[in-house]
């Protein structure tokens, strides 16, 4: 509107009051001069109060009282007698010197804490034993008296003991010196104890098992949370009843001789670290060589780095050996789908699987086998995992299929591949009605090396036990020939300085990178 060009009608104040409320709005906002005689309306108008609408008063709403659902460090306990337990605890210290305990003392302590027998070592050192040598009662219980109010079940407690401080999580190196006091102590690992040079080897391959199974999220660092969906506490606390053969999760030597001389075989050096081509030779060359190529570029290792200097580890060859012999496991499944996920965008397109079979069917041609045409291999595989979404396989479709192990043999492994050729093609259908009930893939195969390295051993005692019984006859005659002078320590020497491998220059933390 302009000044003094606009005339505007008088409007009676009996009109509608929202029609003279946009009025008085409109009126204050102009920039024109109003007439005189509207002026006096206009301030009449002004002057009516415009009664504000009455609210009806609220009803306090009662606040609700939500109860606490999360507990990160378990569900407290409502029955649970700390007082009683600490009592406990200074009795038995009581019978010990200057109520001072040791190490070895502490497989009393730590059933008066109603802990596993092989929870010892980690309560003595998180009481300060590992800096004096022994444990104080008021130490040890100012200690235990805080986990016991501050964690509330097993899982945290054990990462209480052993994390570092301020840490709610488990770290590779965390378990050295729980397991090293397996090594010393259990009773069923007499022999590795005499052989101090393999303690190292043996804690490393436990320590990858503990984290192949129980580490779900591939972080390097155990939660409390991944702890308790795992079955390892359960067999810490079975260590003290039964043969340690018998946990084949984790802690049985027989695997572990059966992993390290798999790994021993192909490191032809023996600097415990193996190449590209060292690995092509596992299994007589039946893995991909475009598998081992992403192996060797990062894809299953922590960070997705690539190996240094383009080898591995005998930590990083656990993984392998344990995915390779059992795909089933969520793991092994995880391990594989990351080697054949190039792009790395959490799906096997079409591509990804034609590159991986390419290599199949050229091993196939040169052994004179006809392979099978890559798209009737794509509709009995994509028949197989049955994906949610057409032409594109996902982890989740994997893990969801219970014949994984068929799917990555067909592109990773071709001995295998065609092993599950020959098969009974119903018995795939059987595969799940008897789960659970027999061994695994892993153990099965374990089994069967550990039988057959046994066999060579002995094989090979007997051999050199009738080889020394020729040999000492030899010497008899030789002994009495003073032409010959050649000492047979000096042989033995020299054949000893060949074989013998300085495993201590091995820098054992390169294991737990």
């Amino acid at each position: 509107m302009k000044s003094g060009n606009m005339r505007i009608k008088e409007i009676s104040l009996r009109q509608d009051p929202d029609l003279r409320k946009e009025l008085a709005l409109l009126a204050r906002g102009c920039d024109f001069v109003l007439p005189s005689r509207f002026k006096k309306r206009l301030k009449a108008f002004q002057q009516i109060q415009v009664q504000p609408k009455r609210e009806e008063p609220r009803t306090p709403t009662l606040s609700q009282h939500i109860p606490k659902f999360y507990f990160p460090k378990g569900c407290p306990k409502a029955n649970i007698n700390v007082d009683s337990i600490i009592s406990r605890i200074e009795k038995t210290f009581s019978t010990l010197p200057n109520e001072r305990a040791s190490l070895e003392d502490m497989s009393k302590v730590a059933k008066a804490c109603e802990c596993p027998l092989y929870w010892k070592a980690p309560l003595f050192y998180a009481a300060g034993g590992d800096r004096t040598g022994y444990v104080s009662v008021h130490k040890f219980v100012a200690m235990w008296r805080k986990v016991l109010q501050t964690c509330h079940d097993d899982a945290a407690k054990f990462v209480q003991l052993l994390a570092k401080p301020s840490c709610v999580y488990l770290e590779q190196e965390d378990l050295i010196p729980f397991l090293q006091d397996v090594v010393n102590t259990h009773p069923h690992l007499t022999f590795l104890r005499e052989a101090s040079e393999f303690h190292s080897r043996y804690i490393t391959t436990v320590v990858q098992r503990i984290f192949y199974l129980v580490n779900r999220s591939w972080s390097g660092r155990i939660t409390c949370a991944e702890l308790r969906k795992s079955n390892f506490l359960q067999h810490v606390a079975l260590l003290e009843e039964e043969d340690i053969n018998q946990s084949t999760d984790y802690f049985s030597y027989e695997h572990f001789y059966v992993i390290y001389c798999k790994f021993w075989e192909l490191d032809t050096d023996h600097d415990l670290y193996i190449d590209e081509q060292d690995l092509s030779r596992h299994n007589d060359h039946a893995i991909s060589s475009r598998v081992i190529e992403r192996i060797f570029s990062g894809a299953v290792t922590r960070g997705r780095k690539a190996p240094k200097d383009r080898k591995i580890s005998y930590a990083d060859f656990v993984w392998f050996l344990l995915s390779e012999e059992d795909k089933k496991i969520q793991t092994s499944i995880e391990y594989w789908f990351r080697c054949m996920d190039l792009d790395g965008d959490g799906v096997l397109s079409m591509y990804e699987l034609e590159y991986f079979y390419e290599e199949q069917c050229q091993k196939m041609e040169s052994m004179a086998i006809e392979p099978l045409p890559f798209e009737d291999c794509l509709c009995q595989m994509l028949d197989l995992v049955k994906p949610k979404c057409d032409g594109k396989i996902t982890l989740h479709d994997l893990k969801k299929c219970k014949q994984a192990n068929l799917f990555f043999d067909t592109f990773i492994n071709l001995d295998k591949y065609l092993d599950h050729e020959q098969k009974d093609p119903f018995s795939v259908l059987r595969v799940g009605e008897n789960e659970g009930q027999e061994l695994s893939d892993w153990e099965k195969y374990a089994a069967e090396e550990y039988a057959i390295l046994v066999a060579e051993e002995a094989a090979s005692e007997q051999w050199n036990e009738g080889y020394d019984a020729e040999l000492n006859s030899l010497e008899t005659d030789i002994v009495n020939d003073k032409n010959y002078v050649m000492d047979k320590s000096s042989f033995l020497d020299m054949a000893s300085e060949e074989s013998q491998v300085d495993i201590d220059e091995y820098d054992y933390e390169d294991d737990f990178e």
